[in-house]
Protein backbone atom coordinates (compact mmCIF):
# COMPACT_ATOMS: atom_id res chain seq x y z
CA UNK A 1 0.00 0.00 0.00
CA UNK A 2 1.45 3.49 -1.07
CA UNK A 3 1.01 6.44 1.37
CA UNK A 4 2.96 9.19 -0.22
CA UNK A 5 0.92 9.29 -3.41
CA UNK A 6 -2.84 8.65 -2.53
CA UNK A 7 -4.04 7.67 -7.12
CA UNK A 8 -7.31 7.67 -5.87
CA UNK A 9 -7.45 10.83 -4.17
CA UNK A 10 -5.36 12.65 -6.88
CA UNK A 11 -8.04 10.84 -10.03
CA UNK A 12 -11.08 11.58 -7.75
CA UNK A 13 -9.97 15.57 -7.50
CA UNK A 14 -9.58 15.91 -11.39
CA UNK A 15 -12.65 14.71 -12.28
CA UNK A 16 -14.20 16.54 -9.45
CA UNK A 17 -12.46 19.97 -10.85
CA UNK A 18 -13.77 19.09 -14.78
CA UNK A 19 -17.56 18.99 -13.09
CA UNK A 20 -17.01 21.59 -11.41
CA UNK A 21 -15.56 23.96 -15.00
CA UNK A 22 -18.81 21.99 -16.73
CA UNK A 23 -21.42 23.11 -13.64
CA UNK A 24 -19.56 26.79 -14.03
CA UNK A 25 -19.82 27.04 -17.87
CA UNK A 26 -23.37 25.72 -17.97
CA UNK A 27 -24.27 28.64 -15.15
CA UNK A 28 -22.66 31.27 -17.61
CA UNK A 29 -24.43 29.99 -20.72
CA UNK A 30 -27.63 30.30 -18.67
CA UNK A 31 -27.46 33.13 -16.77
CA UNK A 32 -26.51 35.21 -20.25
CA UNK A 33 -28.52 33.23 -22.65
CA UNK A 34 -26.07 32.50 -24.87
CA UNK A 35 -24.50 29.03 -26.19
CA UNK A 36 -21.02 31.13 -27.22
CA UNK A 37 -19.98 34.03 -25.12
CA UNK A 38 -16.28 33.92 -26.32
CA UNK A 39 -14.73 32.51 -28.98
CA UNK A 40 -13.11 29.10 -27.14
CA UNK A 41 -16.72 28.14 -26.72
CA UNK A 42 -17.17 27.95 -30.77
CA UNK A 43 -14.60 29.88 -32.95
CA UNK A 44 -16.14 29.28 -36.33
CA UNK A 45 -19.84 29.99 -34.66
CA UNK A 46 -18.60 33.04 -33.47
CA UNK A 47 -17.20 34.42 -36.90
CA UNK A 48 -20.56 33.51 -38.48
CA UNK A 49 -22.41 34.57 -35.80
CA UNK A 50 -21.00 38.10 -35.85
CA UNK A 51 -21.44 38.05 -39.79
CA UNK A 52 -24.92 37.62 -39.64
CA UNK A 53 -25.32 40.53 -36.48
CA UNK A 54 -23.36 43.01 -38.67
CA UNK A 55 -26.09 42.25 -41.65
CA UNK A 56 -29.36 42.01 -39.37
CA UNK A 57 -28.07 45.67 -37.92
CA UNK A 58 -27.77 46.90 -41.49
CA UNK A 59 -31.12 45.41 -42.17
CA UNK A 60 -32.64 47.38 -39.13
CA UNK A 61 -30.79 50.97 -39.68
CA UNK A 62 -31.60 50.85 -43.34
CA UNK A 63 -35.37 49.88 -42.44
CA UNK A 64 -34.74 53.28 -40.42
CA UNK A 65 -33.67 55.20 -43.47
CA UNK A 66 -36.98 53.77 -45.45
CA UNK A 67 -39.12 55.30 -42.71
CA UNK A 68 -36.97 58.51 -42.57
CA UNK A 69 -37.60 58.50 -46.61
CA UNK A 70 -41.06 58.26 -46.30
CA UNK A 71 -41.27 60.92 -43.30
CA UNK A 72 -39.36 63.32 -46.28
CA UNK A 73 -42.09 62.75 -48.50
CA UNK A 74 -45.17 63.17 -46.30
CA UNK A 75 -43.66 66.58 -46.02
CA UNK A 76 -43.36 67.35 -49.13
CA UNK A 77 -46.66 66.11 -50.50
CA UNK A 78 -47.94 67.94 -47.85
CA UNK A 79 -47.07 71.20 -48.94
CA UNK A 80 -47.78 69.92 -52.24
CA UNK A 81 -51.58 68.86 -51.12
CA UNK A 82 -51.67 73.15 -49.83
CA UNK A 83 -50.08 74.05 -53.53
CA UNK A 84 -53.02 71.85 -55.15
CA UNK A 85 -55.33 73.70 -53.17
CA UNK A 86 -53.81 77.40 -53.54
CA UNK A 87 -54.59 76.39 -57.22
CA UNK A 88 -57.47 75.24 -57.40
CA UNK A 89 -58.72 78.49 -55.89
CA UNK A 90 -56.70 80.56 -58.69
CA UNK A 91 -58.54 78.62 -61.33
CA UNK A 92 -61.65 79.26 -59.32
CA UNK A 93 -61.15 83.29 -59.68
CA UNK A 94 -59.97 83.06 -63.17
CA UNK A 95 -63.41 81.20 -63.91
CA UNK A 96 -65.08 83.95 -62.13
CA UNK A 97 -62.54 86.94 -63.79
CA UNK A 98 -63.44 85.37 -67.36
CA UNK A 99 -66.83 86.45 -67.07
CA UNK A 100 -68.13 89.99 -68.06
CA UNK A 101 -70.53 90.46 -65.64
CA UNK A 102 -67.00 91.82 -64.27
CA UNK A 103 -66.26 95.24 -64.30
CA UNK A 104 -62.39 96.16 -64.41
CA UNK A 105 -62.55 97.25 -60.63
CA UNK A 106 -63.91 93.69 -59.85
CA UNK A 107 -61.29 92.00 -62.33
CA UNK A 108 -58.42 94.26 -60.07
CA UNK A 109 -59.72 92.82 -56.85
CA UNK A 110 -59.81 89.27 -58.31
CA UNK A 111 -56.27 89.97 -59.88
CA UNK A 112 -55.11 91.08 -55.95
CA UNK A 113 -55.85 87.51 -54.66
CA UNK A 114 -54.17 85.53 -57.25
CA UNK A 115 -51.23 87.82 -56.83
CA UNK A 116 -51.53 86.99 -53.20
CA UNK A 117 -51.72 83.26 -54.03
CA UNK A 118 -48.93 83.18 -56.43
CA UNK A 119 -47.02 84.80 -53.66
CA UNK A 120 -47.78 81.77 -51.55
CA UNK A 121 -47.03 78.99 -53.57
CA UNK A 122 -43.47 80.30 -53.85
CA UNK A 123 -43.49 80.59 -49.86
CA UNK A 124 -43.85 76.84 -49.80
CA UNK A 125 -41.71 75.98 -52.26
CA UNK A 126 -38.45 78.21 -50.94
CA UNK A 127 -39.51 77.48 -47.17
CA UNK A 128 -40.83 73.76 -47.08
CA UNK A 129 -37.76 71.60 -45.88
CA UNK A 130 -36.63 68.20 -43.90
CA UNK A 131 -33.70 68.42 -41.23
CA UNK A 132 -32.63 72.06 -43.28
CA UNK A 133 -32.89 70.62 -47.01
CA UNK A 134 -35.51 72.41 -49.18
CA UNK A 135 -37.72 70.28 -50.71
CA UNK A 136 -39.74 72.07 -53.18
CA UNK A 137 -37.06 74.54 -55.07
CA UNK A 138 -36.19 72.20 -57.58
CA UNK A 139 -32.54 71.55 -55.75
CA UNK A 140 -33.58 68.30 -54.39
CA UNK A 141 -32.14 65.35 -55.41
CA UNK A 142 -31.33 62.45 -52.18
CA UNK A 143 -30.21 58.94 -52.19
CA UNK A 144 -32.01 56.68 -49.51
CA UNK A 145 -30.02 54.31 -48.09
CA UNK A 146 -32.69 50.84 -48.16
CA UNK A 147 -30.15 47.95 -47.99
CA UNK A 148 -27.37 46.29 -45.15
CA UNK A 149 -24.49 46.85 -47.93
CA UNK A 150 -22.78 49.60 -49.77
CA UNK A 151 -24.51 50.79 -53.16
CA UNK A 152 -28.32 49.71 -52.06
CA UNK A 153 -30.00 52.85 -52.37
CA UNK A 154 -32.83 54.59 -54.39
CA UNK A 155 -32.68 57.93 -55.90
CA UNK A 156 -35.40 61.00 -55.42
CA UNK A 157 -35.48 64.13 -57.23
CA UNK A 158 -38.38 66.43 -56.56
CA UNK A 159 -39.52 69.15 -59.24
CA UNK A 160 -39.42 73.14 -58.45
CA UNK A 161 -42.76 74.16 -57.52
CA UNK A 162 -42.50 77.39 -57.10
CA UNK A 163 -45.77 79.56 -58.76
CA UNK A 164 -43.00 80.81 -61.29
CA UNK A 165 -41.88 77.17 -62.61
CA UNK A 166 -45.52 76.39 -62.76
CA UNK A 167 -46.16 79.46 -64.83
CA UNK A 168 -48.81 81.00 -62.43
CA UNK A 169 -46.74 83.75 -61.70
CA UNK A 170 -43.16 85.14 -62.22
CA UNK A 171 -40.31 86.51 -60.37
CA UNK A 172 -39.22 90.77 -61.10
CA UNK A 173 -36.80 92.75 -60.00
CA UNK A 174 -36.12 96.07 -60.54
CA UNK A 175 -32.55 97.30 -61.85
CA UNK A 176 -30.82 100.55 -61.44
CA UNK A 177 -32.58 103.57 -61.13
CA UNK A 178 -36.00 101.66 -61.68
CA UNK A 179 -35.40 101.68 -65.43
CA UNK A 180 -34.66 98.23 -66.06
CA UNK A 181 -37.11 95.53 -64.85
CA UNK A 182 -36.27 92.19 -65.50
CA UNK A 183 -38.91 88.90 -65.72
CA UNK A 184 -38.06 84.85 -65.25
CA UNK A 185 -40.25 82.90 -67.44
CA UNK A 186 -41.39 79.61 -65.96
CA UNK A 187 -38.34 78.02 -67.93
CA UNK A 188 -35.80 80.82 -66.40
CA UNK A 189 -35.24 82.51 -69.25
CA UNK A 190 -34.84 86.11 -68.81
CA UNK A 191 -36.61 89.20 -70.29
CA UNK A 192 -35.27 92.44 -69.92
CA UNK A 193 -37.05 95.81 -71.30
CA UNK A 194 -35.42 99.39 -71.03
CA UNK A 195 -37.59 102.12 -70.78
CA UNK A 196 -37.12 105.66 -70.04
CA UNK A 197 -39.42 107.25 -66.92
CA UNK A 198 -41.17 110.20 -65.94
CA UNK A 199 -42.01 110.42 -62.22
CA UNK A 200 -44.70 107.59 -62.66
CA UNK A 201 -45.23 107.39 -66.25
CA UNK A 202 -43.40 104.82 -68.71
CA UNK A 203 -43.31 106.73 -71.97
CA UNK A 204 -41.36 103.86 -73.41
CA UNK A 205 -42.86 99.94 -74.27
CA UNK A 206 -41.24 97.63 -75.72
CA UNK A 207 -41.08 93.12 -76.76
CA UNK A 208 -42.33 90.17 -77.57
CA UNK A 209 -40.90 87.28 -76.17
CA UNK A 210 -42.48 83.52 -77.24
CA UNK A 211 -43.01 82.79 -73.18
CA UNK A 212 -44.18 85.50 -71.37
CA UNK A 213 -46.70 88.14 -71.27
CA UNK A 214 -46.59 90.23 -68.27
CA UNK A 215 -46.98 94.34 -67.23
CA UNK A 216 -44.91 95.82 -64.72
CA UNK A 217 -48.22 96.26 -62.87
CA UNK A 218 -48.19 92.72 -61.54
CA UNK A 219 -49.83 90.78 -64.47
CA UNK A 220 -48.31 87.64 -66.05
CA UNK A 221 -49.89 85.15 -68.97
CA UNK A 222 -48.35 82.45 -71.65
CA UNK A 223 -49.88 84.60 -74.37
CA UNK A 224 -46.31 85.40 -76.03
CA UNK A 225 -46.15 89.01 -75.24
CA UNK A 226 -44.45 91.17 -72.75
CA UNK A 227 -46.12 94.68 -72.11
CA UNK A 228 -44.93 97.54 -70.05
CA UNK A 229 -46.47 100.19 -68.81
CA UNK A 230 -47.05 101.92 -65.29
CA UNK A 231 -44.29 101.50 -62.91
CA UNK A 232 -42.88 103.19 -59.38
CA UNK A 233 -40.67 100.13 -58.44
CA UNK A 234 -36.99 101.07 -57.25
CA UNK A 235 -33.99 99.40 -57.84
CA UNK A 236 -33.38 96.13 -56.67
CA UNK A 237 -37.05 95.91 -55.60
CA UNK A 238 -38.06 91.88 -55.72
CA UNK A 239 -41.64 90.25 -55.92
CA UNK A 240 -44.12 87.58 -57.50
CA UNK A 241 -46.67 88.43 -60.34
CA UNK A 242 -49.62 85.98 -60.02
CA UNK A 243 -51.41 84.91 -63.50
CA UNK A 244 -52.93 87.82 -65.49
CA UNK A 245 -56.97 87.49 -65.26
CA UNK A 246 -57.42 91.60 -65.86
CA UNK A 247 -59.29 91.01 -68.61
CA UNK A 248 -61.84 88.32 -70.25
CA UNK A 249 -59.42 86.77 -72.53
CA UNK A 250 -56.33 87.00 -70.08
CA UNK A 251 -58.42 85.40 -67.57
CA UNK A 252 -59.72 82.53 -69.96
CA UNK A 253 -56.24 81.80 -71.18
CA UNK A 254 -55.13 81.83 -67.31
CA UNK A 255 -57.87 78.99 -66.81
CA UNK A 256 -55.73 77.02 -69.28
CA UNK A 257 -52.33 77.78 -67.71
CA UNK A 258 -53.95 76.82 -64.15
CA UNK A 259 -54.92 73.50 -65.67
CA UNK A 260 -51.33 72.40 -66.33
CA UNK A 261 -50.10 73.59 -63.58
CA UNK A 262 -52.60 71.69 -61.36
CA UNK A 263 -51.52 68.22 -63.95
CA UNK A 264 -48.03 69.23 -63.04
CA UNK A 265 -48.33 69.16 -58.92
CA UNK A 266 -50.84 66.04 -59.59
CA UNK A 267 -47.82 64.31 -61.27
CA UNK A 268 -45.35 65.38 -58.79
CA UNK A 269 -47.30 64.11 -56.18
CA UNK A 270 -48.13 60.76 -57.63
CA UNK A 271 -44.51 60.28 -58.41
CA UNK A 272 -44.06 61.15 -54.12
CA UNK A 273 -46.51 58.80 -53.84
CA UNK A 274 -45.48 55.45 -55.67
CA UNK A 275 -41.68 56.69 -53.43
CA UNK A 276 -43.94 56.15 -50.80
CA UNK A 277 -45.33 53.12 -51.34
CA UNK A 278 -42.60 51.37 -53.09
CA UNK A 279 -40.59 52.44 -49.50
CA UNK A 280 -43.22 50.94 -47.60
CA UNK A 281 -43.11 47.46 -49.21
CA UNK A 282 -38.79 47.99 -48.50
CA UNK A 283 -39.28 48.46 -45.26
CA UNK A 284 -41.55 45.03 -44.99
CA UNK A 285 -38.48 43.11 -46.96
CA UNK A 286 -36.31 44.46 -44.61
CA UNK A 287 -37.89 43.29 -41.71
CA UNK A 288 -38.52 39.82 -42.71
CA UNK A 289 -35.32 39.56 -43.59
CA UNK A 290 -34.17 40.68 -40.49
CA UNK A 291 -36.29 38.35 -38.44
CA UNK A 292 -34.96 35.65 -41.13
CA UNK A 293 -31.59 36.10 -40.43
CA UNK A 294 -32.07 37.11 -36.28
CA UNK A 295 -33.46 33.38 -36.17
CA UNK A 296 -30.63 31.73 -37.56
CA UNK A 297 -28.30 33.94 -35.53
CA UNK A 298 -30.29 32.89 -32.85
CA UNK A 299 -30.17 28.68 -33.31
CA UNK A 300 -25.78 29.40 -33.81
CA UNK A 301 -25.48 31.70 -30.46
CA UNK A 302 -28.42 31.38 -28.23
CA UNK A 303 -28.48 28.64 -25.53
CA UNK A 304 -31.10 25.99 -25.25
CA UNK A 305 -32.11 26.57 -21.70
CA UNK A 306 -33.68 23.14 -21.33
CA UNK A 307 -30.42 21.41 -22.63
CA UNK A 308 -28.17 23.39 -20.75
CA UNK A 309 -30.64 23.16 -17.24
CA UNK A 310 -29.80 19.29 -17.99
CA UNK A 311 -26.10 19.35 -18.54
CA UNK A 312 -25.62 21.60 -15.20
CA UNK A 313 -28.15 19.33 -13.43
CA UNK A 314 -25.45 16.46 -14.56
CA UNK A 315 -22.38 18.24 -13.92
CA UNK A 316 -23.64 19.60 -10.06
CA UNK A 317 -24.54 15.85 -9.64
CA UNK A 318 -21.20 14.83 -10.95
CA UNK A 319 -19.49 17.25 -8.47
CA UNK A 320 -20.85 16.55 -5.74
CA UNK A 321 -20.08 12.62 -5.98
CA UNK A 322 -16.48 13.70 -6.81
CA UNK A 323 -16.71 14.97 -3.57
CA UNK A 324 -18.00 12.39 -1.85
CA UNK A 325 -15.27 9.79 -3.23
CA UNK A 326 -12.73 12.34 -2.91
CA UNK A 327 -13.67 11.99 0.84
CA UNK A 328 -13.35 8.36 0.94
CA UNK A 329 -10.22 8.31 -0.90
CA UNK A 330 -8.82 10.96 1.48
CA UNK A 331 -9.70 8.53 4.12
CA UNK A 332 -7.42 5.15 2.55
CA UNK A 333 -4.03 5.69 3.81
CA UNK A 334 -5.71 5.51 7.22
CA UNK A 335 -5.83 1.99 7.20
CA UNK A 336 -1.99 1.71 6.98
CA UNK A 337 -2.43 2.85 10.82
CA UNK A 338 -4.06 -0.40 11.68
CA UNK A 339 -1.11 -2.41 10.30
CA UNK A 340 0.92 -0.24 12.92
CA UNK A 341 -1.36 -0.98 15.83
Amino acid sequence: MIINNNIPALNTHRQMGINQNAMQNSMEKLSSGMRINRAGDDAAGLAISEKMRAQINGLDQASRNAQDGISLIQTAEGALDETHSILQRMRELAVQSANDTNVEVDREELQKEVDQLSQEITRIADTTEFNTQNLLGGDFEGKFHIGANSEQNITLSISDMSSDALAVGTNFVAGTNGDTITFNDAEGTEVTSNFFAAGAEVVGAAGDDPAINADVAGYYTTEGELTLATSKLAEGDEGVLGIDISSQAAADAAITTINEAIETVSAERSMLGANQNRLEHTISNLNNASENLSAAESRIRDVDMAAEMMEMTRANILSQASQSMLAQANQQPQSVLQLLG
